[in-house]
């Protein structure tokens, strides 16, 4: 029997094989195996390195697709000073029924498309259909994947964007005005980027809320993707008392979303508050939201499977296509 292409799938490559609405695809798939408990998922491994550096690997298989991989993810906050990314990365894609080696592909790009997707996938399960105004909070990559997502999800008309480096905001209003054929503003304070929001991406590395609770209105959907250590909070206590949260994982939220552990910790709410896991939503066992009133909160810490479900979709559209390196074995 034939072995499959090994390819190499530089960020080019990952992009030409993931289109968002793929990446969708995959991400609601991924949250219904996870739910269904049809994935094995180890915990992810932090090391820390040179200072305020932070490396990530994260593992997973899915019987689901019968792919196995691992990612390592690098974080180094200085990188940018020097002109150098400042999230690396690689992810291994292998057979689960042969452990046979399939793709290796840039992990930097998987982790950010399949970010944005899950928030896709969230903002379709539990964002009002008439939901036309974004507001995003950051400017990097996963910023930009963020609205992308929505923008396939909802018939988005307009985005504005804050960003603590104004700069970085507007660069983005612009790329992403150009790339999605939609009015994207910068705007000067939170408060003015959340003014007609009724979808909010998070995507920022903040240790303190970037928002005050009162600038959220009454039926807005927010996606909190940004950070994912204990103690670290993009969304205010007082928001997520009143929000419906959805998260990803329990288990993950559980041991790494600040965001919820913050509030959880101090008394204003408890673990029942974590209303249910996306992919139980997404089967139908919970509900999402149940008025128009209603604010929804998806946190989400990130999980390896969704870098799974989407590199191994990735590698099936490229392998039709003809993309990527085909590398000896």
């Amino acid at each position: 029997m034939s072995r499959p292409p090994l390819l190499y799938l530089p960020a080019d490559a990952v992009l030409a094989a993931l289109p968002m609405a793929d990446a969708v695809a995959a991400a609601r798939q991924t949250f219904l195996a996870v739910s269904g408990g049809r994935v094995m998922m180890p915990t992810r491994t932090h090391l820390a390195a040179n200072g305020n550096a932070t490396v990530l690997l994260m593992s997973s298989l899915a019987w689901d697709i019968d792919r196995l991989g691992m990612k390592l993810l690098t974080l180094f906050p200085g990188n940018p000073d020097m002109g150098i990314p400042f999230i690396q990365g690689l992810f291994i894609l292998a057979d689960a029924d042969t452990g046979t080696p399939l793709a290796v592909m840039d992990g930097r790009t998987i982790t950010a498309l399949r970010t944005g997707a899950a928030s896709g996938a969230a903002t379709g399960a539990l964002s009002r259909a008439d939901a036309l105004v974004a507001a995003v909070f950051g400017g990097g990559q996963q910023a930009q994947t963020q609205l992308e997502a929505v923008c396939v999800m909802r018939p988005i008309k307009r985005a504005w964007v804050y960003d603590i480096n104004p700069a970085a905001a507007a660069n983005y209003a612009t790329e992403m005005a150009t790339r999605l054929d939609i009015a994207v503003h910068s705007a000067r304070t939170p408060a003015l980027a959340l003014k007609e929001a009724d979808i909010v991406c998070l995507a920022t590395t903040s240790e303190t809320p970037v928002f005050n609770d009162a600038d959220i209105r009454p039926g807005t959907h927010i996606n909190a993707i940004g950070v994912y250590k204990p103690q670290y909070a993009e969304v205010p206590p007082e928001t997520v008392r009143r929000a419906r949260v959805v998260v990803d994982q329990r288990e993950a939220a559980l041991a790494e979303a600040g965001d919820l552990l913050r509030p959880l910790r101090a008394g204003l709410i408890d673990s029942g508050h974590f209303h249910a896991e996306l992919g139980e939503v997404l089967e139908g066992s919970a509900p999402g939201r149940l008025s128009v009133e209603d604010i929804t909160l998806f946190k989400s810490v990130g999980l390896a499977a969704q870098d799974l479900f989407a590199a191994a979709r990735a590698y099936d559209n490229a392998c039709r296509l003809g993309l990527g390196i085909e590398l000896p074995r």
